[in-house]
């Protein structure tokens, strides 16, 4: 019997020696690798944090004592101490058990948490209301260094110095964020670690915590020794531990970049060959060219730059045109409008879920001043993903916003005429909804002036019922169009709008001559969308509107079928709808 099949509870790792813990490590890689290799996850982080969370356990109590893990990246040896093993050792279960913090599987969760930078802010209002209550117990917050670079965790720390009470902040320090980390304060962490923890310049005692280093934290004596000095602290601390990213398995402590977050079937399996063309290969040409063209262009992430494929080689080749502002969304958008308002033609590349954190941003600091950025959102669409990774809300967000003009293109050529537009255009700030899936291309060059903004374009003309499909779903506009004509036995009219930030009132007006219907198709959220506005259009006509897209939910690891079916964007369903109506 393993030691980690003796463990239920985090009780049950307080009666552990010191050789057992080592073995449960072990056994929780072991877990760790299996699981990320039959079903995809994060793997570097946590293969990084399992001491730590053996001796976190050991030494705190939790529940009572609460952990708050940022992003949750980091979180799987956690449940496999809190009653949730099933999920890391039987198969048929791991889809049971997703890959974040999740109240609704254990009282040892407190928040659903999949974003970065958050922890220390939750912590500090968990540890504030104790106070309030007069209880006591600790309020530990883990962060990783990579999550120490965007806004909310400066905040935090700042708050948290003032509690004048417990809080424990753990900063795992492997030396990475997702890709490597950027920015001054990493110089501080490096000189934190070179000195074992007495370096002078100290940014955690300075503005006001307890501070210990722990330069081995993957030794799980150092760390409960650690721990225990630190438990029941009258005074904000942290404590400080140097860690090694994919410990246990050599390839991704080689390559910590690709092996963060992995798909599954990597374990013993050769390198995938060249995808060929793709929407990414090519925005990487795109940029490339510009740079060897002497233009002032610069590429910005926000220290994802694996989704993008802005590889290591892409990196190195586009040199000081390529910056990545750490895990910091809200500042690369204002970074990007003061960029573009000097004259520089920055394109920041984005992933869909995250765009929520820069709303301020893009309010003000872009649209307000109607700096002539581009940004390129990914992923953009209905998925199956975590509830905490969803990326149908962007269209709703983003859409509504004065100044800003977002364009949805269906195909390759579309999406490179709109860049080559975006990049040279100084009026507005450009959101691109780079399209999902594999690479569409028509063949033929795209020559539409994208300056003459909401004209849509007409693919097909017919009567009756007009299909308005936007992006990555005009395919399923095209798939309707046909289904109408075996069906009910006429052509339909298909448009493509392109623009989600506007209407084209003279397309829209025409169709009153001879359409009864008008369906529109996103590959999002309906709820202030881009159908909306069509159906506002009509408001006062005997026009019959219908929008399909994604109702207004949180959505937890649906299989895509499935919600395909309960949005009815199926043809079948969609025609079926139709057929009603009229």
């Amino acid at each position: 019997m393993t030691v980690l099949e003796k463990i239920n509870n985090p009780q049950d790792v307080k009666n552990l020696s010191v050789a057992e813990m080592n073995e449960l490590a072990q056994d929780i890689r072991d877990a760790i690798l299996n699981r990320v290799n039959t079903i995809g996850g994060h793997l570097g982080p946590d293969l990084g944090i399992v001491e730590a969370t053996i001796a976190m356990h050991y030494v705190f109590d939790s529940p009572k004592d609460k952990f708050v893990f940022d992003v949750s990246h980091q979180v799987y040896p956690h449940k496999m101490l809190t009653g949730r093993k099933h999920g890391f050792v039987n198969p048929e279960k791991f889809h049971e058990i997703s890959g974040y913090s999740n109240p609704a599987e254990s009282e040892h969760d407190h928040f659903v948490i999949g974003h970065t930078s958050t922890s220390v802010s939750l912590a500090t209002g968990l540890a504030k209301a104790r106070d309030l209550k007069n209880e006591n117990y600790n309020v530990v917050a883990l962060i990783g260094d990579g999550s120490l670079s965007g806004g909310e965790a400066y905040e935090g720390f700042n708050n948290a110095a003032e509690l004048d009470s417990n809080i424990i902040i753990i900063i795992n320090d492997n030396e990475m964020s997702i890709a490597p980390n950027y920015g001054g304060l990493y110089k501080n962490l490096a000189q934190l670690r070179e000195t074992n923890g007495q370096a002078q310049n100290n940014v955690f005692k300075a503005v006001g915590f307890e501070y210990c280093y722990v330069e081995d934290g993957n030794n799980v004596e150092a760390l409960i020794a650690a721990f225990k000095e630190v438990k029941d602290a009258s005074k904000p601390a942290v404590v400080h531990i140097h860690t090694l990213k994919g410990k246990g398995y050599e390839p991704a402590v080689a390559d910590k970049e690709t092996y963060h977050w992995h798909l599954p079937g990597f374990l013993n399996s050769e390198k995938t060959c060249d995808a060929g063309e793709t929407y990414t290969s090519i925005t990487k040409d795109f940029l490339l060219n510009k740079k060897y063209q002497n233009e002032p262009v610069i590429a910005i992430t926000a220290a994802t730059p694996g989704v993008f494929d802005f590889n290591p080689e892409f990196r190195e080749k586009m040199g000081a045109n390529y910056t990545d502002v750490g895990i910091a969304e809200e500042h690369a958008i204002a970074y990007a409008s003061g960029l573009a308002k000097n004259g520089a033609k920055p394109v920041l590349a984005l992933m869909s879920s995250f765009v929520q954190r820069t709303y301020d941003q893009m309010s003000q600091d872009l649209a307000l001043n109607n700096s002539p950025a581009t940004v390129l959102i990914y992923w953009g669409g209905i998925s199956n993903a975590d509830m905490t990774h969803l990326c149908t809300f962007d269209i709703p967000l983003i859409s509504n916003i004065p100044n800003i003009v977002y364009l949805a293109p269906a195909n390759k050529e579309e999406y490179l005429a709109m860049l080559e537009w975006s990049y040279a255009q100084n009026e507005h700030p450009v959101f691109i909804r780079v399209p999902a899936g594999e690479l569409v291309s028509t063949g033929k060059a795209d020559t539409t002036d994208y300056s003459i903004l909401n004209k849509y374009k007409l693919e097909h003309s017919g009567e009756k019922v007009a299909i308005i499909a936007a992006g990555s779903f005009f395919a399923l506009g095209e798939q309707v169009r046909a289904e109408i004509k075996q069906q009910l036995g006429f052509d339909a009219t298909l448009i493509n709008p392109r623009y989600l930030t506007g209407v084209d009132k003279e397309m829209l007006e025409s169709l009153k001559n001879n359409h009864r219907v008008v369906i529109t198709l996103e590959d999002g959220e309906i709820d202030g969308g881009f159908g909306e506005k069509i159906t506002r259009f009509y408001g006062n006509s005997d026009m019959k509107v219908l929008n399909f897209g994604s109702k207004k939910e949180f959505t937890d690891r649906v299989p895509l079928a499935e919600l395909y079916n309960r949005y009815h964007l199926t043809k079948e369903l969609i025609v079926k709808d139709i057929k009603e109506v009229l």
